[in-house]
């Protein structure tokens, strides 16, 4: 649809002004029009009438086109600038287009006029769609220097932190090496050292002698196993993972296996319904699989044979589960494979408080242990970009749900 232009005509002659008028509507022009013929009069509708296009004849007794010109000029406006007259002449003509005047036309060919103001009002159009572009580039421009700012501090940000995870994961070697060594060697000869005296001295011992000596034997057994703990940790921490699409029955027939003794003593079952594969790093996820083995095995209850079930499954994206897991990304399936068991259990606040280094929610004297075991499952999980969930009810059991993305 075309849009209707606003021209001002400067003019004295009121039948040059009608004829002017009819000659651009009868093209098909859309236009309104206001006629001044005074200074004043052109100052202040130059302000209020906003035109698109100014139409002036070139001389007027009180006013002028060049006067008229240099006004508008003074604006900064862009606004085309057509002299209409008969006396100007060619040579005036081009001289005042030199000068920046739009363009002339005679009142004795009119008839030209529709097409000269259509070239007008398209040419400033063009130059507005320029600037426009050209402030939006600017503004782009803008917009890319300081996203390439912001980009290269995150760059330097993600260089002096991967310095500090260097540096960190070399202060952890430093730990595994002292653990490895400074820490067990001692230890190693305490619980020498007690063993000879429990197979040599212990006739000549006291029975709180004997008492003490089981005590120091006790604490050092479990400072062995914390050791053990936290270099397993560490381990998790820093070793390179290489992932492998792995079987899991002969890493759970392992563990099994490892585990022998005390499934026998406690009577335990352990049953595994359709175990997928999966792309795991095998030496943490048989870590997993022990601890949390071991942990059902542990916690549960005297005269109750322990019942032990994995579960593994596929859960394509979108589904309702996943949904709910707010803490997980929705644009991949999901390996999800769950550790339920029928023992002691716990209350459902401490659902979270279970996966706290160190964190005992029973007193050592009734279960042994560092509170490390679930610490190093959850960060095992983590390794693998997934999440891990505990499910306790008291008295009844506990279900571990585990979520690792298929990618």
């Amino acid at each position: 649809m075309q849009k209707s232009i606003k021209i001002l005509l400067l003019e004295d002659n009121p039948a040059d002004a009608d004829l002017l008028a009819r000659q651009l509507a009868k093209s098909g022009l859309l236009f309104s029009i206001e006629v001044v013929e005074t200074r004043e009069k052109f100052v202040e509708l130059l302000n209020s009438f906003c035109p698109d296009l100014i139409l002036s004849d070139y001389s007027m007794p009180s006013f002028n086109a060049l006067s008229a010109f240099n006004i508008v000029k003074e604006t900064g406006n862009p606004i085309p600038f057509i002299i209409v007259s008969g006396t100007i002449g060619e040579e005036n003509a081009v001289n005042l287009i030199k000068d920046g005047v739009t363009d002339f036309a005679s009142k004795n060919n009119l008839a030209a006029l529709p097409q000269k103001v259509n070239r007008a009002i398209k040419e400033v159009a063009e130059i507005q769609e320029k600037k426009d572009i050209l402030e939006k580039l600017k503004s782009q421009t803008a917009s890319l220097l300081i996203a390439n700012e912001e980009l290269i501090f995150q760059n330097e940000e993600k260089e002096k932190r991967a310095t500090e995870l260097l540096n960190a994961n070399k202060e952890l070697l430093a730990f595994n090496y002292i653990s490895s060594h400074d820490l067990q060697e001692p230890l190693r000869k305490i619980q020498t050292f007690i063993s000879i005296l429990m197979a040599d001295e212990k006739a000549n011992l006291t029975a709180n002698g004997v008492k003490n000596l089981d005590r120091i034997q006790s604490s050092a057994t479990r400072m062995r196993g914390l050791i053990d703990d936290l270099l397993a940790f560490s381990r998790i921490s820093t070793v390179d993972r290489e992932y492998e699409f792995t079987d899991l029955h002969p890493i759970l027939n392992d563990v099994q296996s490892e585990l022998k003794d005390v499934i026998i003593e406690k009577k335990a079952t352990i049953s595994a319904v359709g175990l997928l594969p999966v792309n795991i790093v095998v030496f943490q996820f048989r870590q997993l699989i022990y601890n949390l083995i071991s942990n059902a095995l542990k916690f549960s209850f005297t005269g109750r044979p322990p019942v032990i079930t994995i579960e593994t499954h596929i859960i394509k994206r979108g589904d309702t589960e996943i949904r709910a897991l707010k803490s997980l990304p929705q644009n991949c399936d999901y390996w999800n494979i769950n550790f339920s068991d029928n023992g002691i259990g716990f209350e459902a606040q401490f659902n979270e408080r279970v996966f706290v280094m160190f964190e005992r929610l029973l007193p050592n004297e009734n279960y042994s242990g560092t509170g490390m075991g679930l610490a190093i499952v959850k960060k095992i999980v983590e390794n693998h970009n997934g999440i891990i969930r505990a499910k306790g009810e008291l008295n009844k059991g506990t279900t571990f749900e585990i979520y690792i993305p298929i990618v």
